[in-house]
């Protein structure tokens, strides 16, 4: 069943729908994150762009939902909603956790065939091949709220809030342990080109690690290093926007990434 280009779902949301948009705009959001992280991504590059962004079980609406702590059948099931949407040139943009399920998704769609992505867009995570021993998601609730003050991506009013922590900290419990438990089969490439984006201060990921992404694609890469941690992006919105919308508009025309970086 085909996903109309006016419609949300539960895993497709649509924020500013643009069905006359000729390129399409998918966000992945991080470990405990949301789609609406992307609300102004899309206020910004709508009409332009159809910008879908997903909602994964666990969180928000979906808080009843139990979590999907397993990458690759996130990754399956992600790939099965974005192949009922209709055909036309896409981008997969995805922040720290995020970025490791855009990949996946994208192996995915290219197996398939059907709307393969122009490109990935790999925000805030090291490459799939570095591999880190991490245990978070292990952690009583305390450690992993540390975790999340020491990365500063969440709102600190939810911090301050003891039944908005209850709900949020089993999704943040769940999406921790499908990307810390996540190994990426050696030599796992995609097609398209991946253009990666790094914080110079990262505590998460270096600048040797996020460039180790080159070996995860046959086509096009680049990397643009932004000032900031783990979250630089919210510090450089409109930069990212404009880096966004040069990837869709080369989606558009000739479906490689951005020359030169």
């Amino acid at each position: 069943m085909q996903i109309k280009d006016t419609e949300s779902t539960d895993w497709i949301r649509r924020y500013r729908p643009s069905p006359d948009s000729d390129v399409r705009l998918v966000c992945f959001p991080y470990a405990g994150g949301s789609a609406t992280f992307f609300h102004p991504v899309a206020m910004s590059l709508a009409p332009v762009a159809d910008v879908v962004a997903l909602q994964y079980p666990g969180r928000q609406d979906r808080f009843r939902e139990p979590c999907v702590t397993d990458l690759g059948v996130l990754a399956d099931r992600l790939a099965e909603q974005l192949t009922a949407l209709s055909d036309k040139p896409t981008v997969l943009f995805g922040h720290s956790m995020g970025a490791a399920l855009a990949f996946e998704t994208a192996v995915r769609l290219e197996a398939a065939g059907t709307n393969p992505p122009r490109a990935v867009v790999a925000s805030g995570r090291r490459a799939p091949s570095v591999h880190h021993a991490e245990h978070v998601h292990e952690r009583d609730d305390d450690g992993i709220i540390a975790e999340l003050r020491a990365l500063d991506g969440t709102d600190s009013a939810v911090f301050g809030d003891e039944e908005l922590l209850r709900l949020a900290l089993p999704a943040i419990r769940g999406d921790y342990t499908a990307v810390e438990t996540y190994t990426c089969p050696a030599g796992r490439r995609l097609r398209c080109g991946i253009t990666v984006l790094t914080g110079d201060s990262d505590p998460r990921t270096t600048l040797k690690e996020a460039g180790a992404w080159r070996n995860h694609t046959l086509g096009p890469f680049r990397m643009r290093v932004f000032g900031g941690g783990h979250f630089f992006l919210t510090d450089h919105r409109a930069a990212v926007d404009d880096l966004l919308a040069g990837e869709l508009q080369l989606a558009r025309t000739t479906g490689a990434t951005v020359p030169g970086g």
